[in-house]
């Protein structure tokens, strides 16, 4: 789906990567779109999010698992990546505090907020992964 020797590939790769916000985009009951700025971590063929329980986004995708991730773009509209797939809950994903990737991306901000990486993960316990299954953008 992403094919990194392209140069737009070779963008969606550096982004997923280094990026530390991708907008998740849920369907609301009503089919609004919902989109919530997010942590997220790229493992190269999926997307983990570490959520609050209980929470809108959570009961969206159980009713409805197609999502949309999009970064930011410039300031003049360029830069425009959206990958569209599906989610899911993951109870197979180590938590926030058991992964070395998630923490090397995220301490300082888990810091920033004032929490621990074991009080984040308590509160962030719900992961969710996201396939992609297309990605568009110029």
């Amino acid at each position: 789906m992403i094919d990194p020797t392209t140069p737009f590939g070779a963008r969606v790769e550096r982004r997923l990567r280094e990026e530390l916000i991708i907008w998740l985009t849920t369907v609301g009951e009503d089919g609004t779109p919902q989109p919530s700025p997010v942590w997220f971590l790229w493992d190269g063929s999926s997307v983990l999010i570490y959520s609050k329980p209980n929470t809108p986004k959570l009961r969206n995708i159980e009713r409805h698992a197609a999502v949309a991730l999009s970064f930011n773009s410039t300031a003049d509209g360029g830069d425009v990546i959206v990958l569209t797939g599906t989610a899911q809950l993951d109870p197979q994903a180590p938590s926030s505090d058991q992964s070395a990737d998630y923490q090397a991306k995220y301490a300082a901000g888990i810091a920033n907020i004032g929490l621990a990486p074991a009080s984040f993960a308590a509160a962030y316990g719900v992961a969710l992964r996201v396939t992609p299954t297309r990605v568009r953008g110029h």
